[in-house]
């Protein structure tokens, strides 16, 4: 494995860290939120029993 190819998958790696990341942050700011206010935007009814992201 050459010097680019370990780059670009730690790279990889960081941005699907990243992205977790987020939207474990958005699923918090979701469930912080007022219960009519997530009713009426159907969270999580809308996305099954587990949120957005599972």
């Amino acid at each position: 494995m050459n010097t680019p190819m370990i780059v670009r998958a730690i790279r990889q790696y960081a941005g699907k860290i990243q992205t977790l990341r987020n939207q474990a942050r958005t699923e918090r700011f979701l469930n912080s939120l007022p219960a009519d206010i997530r009713k009426d935007i159907g969270w999580p009814d809308r996305f099954g029993e587990h949120g957005l992201f599972r």
